[in-house]
């Protein structure tokens, strides 16, 4: 009887095995006669999966004879739970998940592709998708091995319980999360400003979003927060941006000569290194006030997007241009200047 035992369970362990080295032998043939990489990738995601059908059949199969697969762990709802249903929903699972991750890499860019879909919207359908998938194949999975689905609304009773005492912000940012992949009012990559904060939308998620700050951090924010508080977000319906430069000029300079030359350093600036100022809408040049100690002045023209920080770098290098055209003109660019009178003390006591 002992003999037999130990002779089953290595018969177990030499299936096992036996699945794993063909699976071994399987990728080495495919790397050895498929030479482009994305089917590559493919055909071995597809022989894992078919591969962790096989260990799955295997096991079920193998030990079917043994009690403990079928043996009634506890009692939800109407349903008894056993290792068999246990293993059976984990199979659905990672299944589902390796399903997803193969259409999202392998199907849903070509479609992307095909459509000319922004970023945005394909971030928004690959987690939809995701999310789609593993649900269907969960209820597909628990119906198709007997659980009493009814089962269910002993757990649906008892998560509104929870959600009646402490789960409502839990629950508001998984709705929030819904609604800003189908209503959208930011994307993956659309530049927001929150409380000051200039950051990129990096990964939107079902209840809080990822956002990139320019000094390279992150920040977690909840989905709520994008549809209860105000918020700027400069990529909404136009990545164009109007950016000002304001400077000031001494009281005796050519104030027409200084709106010319601030005309001149866009235009200059755009035909030398930025095409991405655009033309039109055209730049504008405003005398701005009479301050204590300069003429200010301001200009505004347009760039194309935000990326690459272009709304900080091309500022900066409009302002050095200036800098160089006011000089090779005679145009003082004035600093605050005070003038104190010292009274001796024999004035003071006359």
């Amino acid at each position: 009887m002992q003999n037999n035992e130990i002779s089953f369970w290595l018969g177990g362990i030499v299936g096992f095995v036996l699945i794993f080295v063909i699976r071994a032998s399987l990728h080495s043939v495919l790397k050895k006669v498929i030479n482009q990489v994305r089917t590559r990738l493919f055909l071995e995601t597809i022989v894992n999966w078919f591969t962790l059908f096989v260990l799955v059949v295997y096991f079920l199969t193998y030990f079917s004879e043994t009690s403990f697969i079928y043996q009634t762990l506890f009692v939800f709802g109407n349903t008894e739970i056993t290792i068999f249903l246990i293993i059976a929903v984990l199979f659905a699972i990672i299944l589902a998940v390796k399903f997803s991750k193969a259409i999202r890499e392998y199907i849903l860019p070509t479609v992307y592709d095909k459509y000319g879909l922004d970023r945005g919207l394909r971030a928004s359908m690959n987690t939809f998708s995701h999310y789609l998938i593993i649900t269907m194949a969960v209820l597909i999975s628990l119906s198709s091995i007997g659980f009493n689905l009814t089962s269910l609304t002993v757990f649906a009773s008892v998560l509104g319980v929870g959600i009646g005492f402490g789960l409502q912000n839990v629950m508001s940012n998984f709705i929030s999360g819904l609604i800003i992949l189908f209503e959208r009012p930011i994307r993956v990559g659309d530049r927001v400003i929150i409380d000051d904060t200039i950051a990129d939308v990096e990964e939107i998620k079902i209840r809080a979003t990822v956002v990139r700050t320019r000094v390279n951090e992150r920040m977690i924010i909840p989905n709520s927060y994008f549809l209860e508080e105000k918020f700027i977000n400069r990529s909404y319906a136009d990545t164009r941006l109007r950016l000002p430069v304001e400077v000031g000029v001494s009281y005796g300079s050519d104030v027409e000569l200084v709106k010319r030359l601030l005309h001149e350093a866009v235009y200059e600036l755009r035909e030398e290194s930025w095409p991405n100022i655009l033309a039109s809408p055209t730049p504008r040049v405003f005398f701005e006030g009479f301050g204590e100690s300069a003429l200010n002045f301001t200009v505004w023209f347009w760039i194309d997007s935000q990326s690459d920080e272009r709304e900080f770098v091309i500022p900066s290098d409009l302002r050095f241009k200036l800098f160089k055209k006011f000089a090779e003109n005679n145009i003082e660019i004035p600093f605050p200047q005070r003038d104190v009178h010292v009274i001796s003390n024999d004035k003071l006591n006359k």
